[in-house]
């Protein structure tokens, strides 16, 4: 009997753990897609492969002819471009522009709040999100550094 119990505590644990991985790898279950970025459009858009438009949630880059315009589309180049990222969504997919609004990953790296606390980028936010407060605290400490083209006086 003990011997019964113990065989079904462990296929029930590897039934689980086999259910965990799946999720784990197969990134569309867990609201990732994994994509190639062919272009960089500015500090806060990118085209991944396919020709999908992408725009970085939470954060403002200035446009062409501001003052930070060239070292946010530089620096995100250099972060992204040709490489292989995650891109995660929220409830709101898409932008007035008919862009795909979501995070970027690269390497567990979140690039939308690594632009900003480089001081590349602002945060903005219309509503609450999911890594609203980590890139507000990337801000505030881009801020208290002075850090990047946004914050160096």
């Amino acid at each position: 009997m003990k011997t019964k119990k113990i065989l079904y505590i462990l296929i029930t644990a590897l039934i689980i753990n086999s259910i965990l991985i799946y999720e784990l790898l197969n990134e569309k279950e867990v609201g990732l897609e994994k994509k190639i970025v062919t272009k960089i459009v500015d500090g806060d858009t990118i085209v991944v492969e396919g020709g999908q438009k992408v725009r970085l949630i939470g954060i403002d880059c200035d446009e062409r002819g501001e003052r930070c315009y060239n070292e946010a589309k530089n620096r995100l180049k250099e972060l992204v471009w040709e490489k292989v990222v995650f891109l995660e969504s929220e409830s709101e997919k898409k932008d007035v522009y008919n862009r795909d609004l979501r995070y970027i990953f690269l390497d567990e790296k979140n690039i939308n709040a690594a632009m900003v606390e480089e001081g590349l980028c602002v945060a903005r936010f219309e509503s609450k999100s999911k890594y609203m407060e980590k890139i507000k605290y990337a801000e505030k400490s881009a801020i208290e550094k002075k850090k990047g083209c946004k914050w160096d006086s």
